[in-house]
This record gives C-alpha cells, structure tokens and sequence, in this order.
C-alpha cells in the first residue's frame, strides 16, 4: 500500500456533450493539464509524495479548468498548461496558494480570521 501523499491534485476532466450551457473542463485542455501536473511532479522527483489524479465532475463547471489540491482544500479554476509550475513550485512546494487562480469561494477561505 502506497503512503499518504503530502498533498494530492484533482483535475477535473469531465466530459459534457458539445453545447451544453454548463460547459466541461475536458473542452477547456483538463487532460493536458493532468498530464502536465504529473510530468512536473515527476521531473522534480516528488512522485510518491505528491499525486495528479483526474477527477469527474467537480461541479465548478464555469470556472474550468477546476483543480482542487488537498489537504488544504485549495480550488483552483481556469487552469492552463502555463500554470501547473507556478502551482507546483508555489503552492506544492512552498504552501503558497496561487491567489490569481483561486476560485472565489476559496479566496475568502484562504484569508485569515
């Protein structure tokens, strides 16, 4: 059995038909940004600390593309590829949040008091 991992990243991927109002994350690039996540984890040795995974619907389709990192419960909405280092060495790494990338409902959880 694998150990816990020190923090874990979901990626929202699911797939909603073409035209629906809701819109998904898998239209908006949420498989290339798993990918990226784990290739970024991978390359800087944390595989095995640190976990990627894809998850379904995180029922924040208008903020995709939705990641949320736990333990801390830290959501994330419209992530792209050019964002998964920042998120990595930042937030990963350092514990910093990405403030520019927090949903609105987890920007007012981050703040103290």
């Amino acid at each position: 059995m694998a150990p816990p991992f020190q923090r874990h990243v979901f990626v929202c991927t699911n797939r909603r038909p073409d035209g629906n109002p809701k819109g998904c994350c898998a239209s908006k690039g949420a498989e290339e940004v798993r990918t990226a996540f784990r290739e970024e984890l991978d390359k800087r040795g944390m595989k095995g600390r640190m976990r990627a995974n894809a998850a379904g619907c995180l029922d924040t389709c208008s903020f995709g593309v939705a990641v949320v990192v736990y333990p801390e419960g830290t959501w994330y909405g419209g992530v792209k590829v050019e964002d998964v280092k920042e998120i990595v060495e930042q937030h990963l790494i350092e514990g910093r949040p990405v403030e520019r990338l927090l949903m609105p409902f987890s920007r007012k959880a981050q703040q103290p008091g």
